[in-house]
């Protein structure tokens, strides 16, 4: 009878947890603290957006940590798991690239047909051209486009990403074959080039000669740029987290998922940059910049 409960599968099935539904119920109060402040609803959305805030945060620390803890002291993650592991982080990164898809799709739309006759007041809002510029017959909003020049700001934070796709490379070569001190310092690089990166771009939208709203240039750039912005700060933080489990010595050259995870989603933001300096600053930006001129 002793062993009607023991384990004879390479499966982790895992014990009743309470997180999924407090992260629920924290997402929800975060989400009517947001609806609220943005429509001034009542006078205490900020305090309970910020509560909902804290409340997805705390579930996200705690739920990773026991995730941490079946790895690192419960032994659960045996091969088997660890292909499931991988599957779901590879449909997890797909799912992320149609999200950028979706902010391309709106730019090409744009940018290619400026002149569809099926989108009404396109052309008039645009003047026909792409990056938008006013000519006779525009409306009485339309706004000349002046763009970034794609051969500063946008080309330095291109070499910056490039960068530290190298070294996060070379953290996780250092890590398989057990060189501590390599570890430490590619991620102490890769975190510092993007911080680098954020500190750029946040220079370079505080300079913008274009805002988000009252044109559609301007709602596209921002939105898959931020984005892309967006996720190098997640990045950034998973990162943070790996140095700090690096440091503890909770990585091994055979047991390292969570590293290999922040380093294949780092190259997702690098390769999706490459496509948004490529698309949107160097092709988007008109025939001078493209040019170099």
């Amino acid at each position: 009878m002793a062993d009607v409960h023991a384990k004879h599968h390479d499966y982790h099935l895992v014990d009743p947890s309470p997180w999924p539904a407090v992260g629920s119920a924290a997402a929800f109060v975060l989400a009517i603290g947001a609806i609220g402040w943005m429509h001034h609803s009542f006078e205490g959305a900020p305090y309970v957006f910020g509560a909902g805030a804290l409340g997805v945060l705390y579930t996200m620390l705690v739920w990773w940590r026991d995730v941490v803890n079946e790895a690192e002291h419960g032994g659960f993650h045996t091969r088997v798991v660890q292909i499931s592991h991988r599957y779901g982080m590879i449909l997890f990164i797909a799912s992320e690239v149609m999200f950028f898809v979706a902010w391309f799709w709106a730019y090409f739309s744009t940018a290619l047909f400026p002149t569809d006759v099926h989108q009404v007041m396109r052309d008039a809002f645009v003047g026909g051209v792409w990056p938008p510029h006013c000519g006779p017959g525009a409306a009485s909003n339309c706004l000349n486009i002046e763009t970034f020049n794609p051969w500063h700001l946008p080309l330095l934070n291109t070499l910056i990403l490039l960068t530290s796709g190298t070294t996060v490379t070379w953290a996780h070569h250092a890590l398989l074959h057990n060189d501590r001190q390599g570890l430490k310092w590619g991620l102490i690089l890769t975190i510092l080039l993007g911080m680098t990166f954020t500190c750029v771009q946040a220079w370079e939208y505080s300079h913008a000669p274009f805002h988000f709203s009252g044109n559609i240039y301007g709602a596209t750039f921002f939105m898959a740029t931020g984005f892309h912005g967006a996720h190098v700060i997640i990045g950034t933080i998973f990162l943070i987290v790996c140095l700090i489990r690096a440091v503890a010595g909770q990585f091994t050259p055979t047991q390292h998922l969570g590293f290999e995870f922040a380093a294949w989603y780092w190259h997702f933001v690098d390769v999706v940059w490459l496509f948004l300096f490529s698309c949107i600053y160097v092709w988007g930006s008109g025939a001078s910049h493209a040019a170099g001129h």
